[in-house]
């Protein structure tokens, strides 16, 4: 992801999060944060002709990676792009010399959570209310050696 794709990623995450979308400075922030010789974070995009049509996004702290986001067109649930995007977050994490990988999904969101399975994810917590305004609860998941999920995924575009 390039600061240039920022205004096609706010229009998907709008139209997919409503309620607890990011905002245009949040994604310029983890963006600043993943080129350089200091880069901490990984994000891609995924494009279909010259359209964004999904994205993902982590954040790498010592041996711990985190999942930030990873949304999908509705058009595309349930064509593997979702996991091809999260293969890519996970080899990332394995770049970064990370041992597990954490994320948050909402409660309510059984595909995702079904997805994040599959990887290996094992939900370990809750978070009472996370996902503002809505109030609604995060199952925490965890994975561990991310590098055993990703073998044989591979992501273009």
């Amino acid at each position: 992801m390039r600061w240039w794709d920022i205004d096609a990623v706010l229009e998907l995450e709008r139209n997919l999060f409503p309620e607890d979308a990011w905002s245009r400075g949040m994604f310029w922030s983890e963006l600043a944060h993943a080129r350089g010789p200091e880069a901490n974070r990984r994000y891609v995009v995924a494009e279909a002709g010259s359209r964004i049509v999904g994205y993902a996004g982590l954040v790498a702290t010592g041996e711990q990676a985190d999942v930030q986001t990873i949304a999908v067109s509705r058009n595309l649930w349930g064509t593997g792009l979702g996991g091809r995007l999260l293969a890519e977050l996970l080899r990332a994490a394995t770049t970064f010399e990370c041992a597990e990988v954490m994320l948050e999904c909402r409660v309510d969101n059984v595909r995702a959570q079904k997805l994040y399975e599959r990887f290996g994810f094992e939900p370990i917590g809750l978070r009472r209310g996370y996902y503002q305004p809505g109030n609604v609860d995060a199952l925490v998941m965890r994975l561990t050696a991310p590098e055993n999920s990703v073998q044989g995924t591979e992501i273009n575009g």
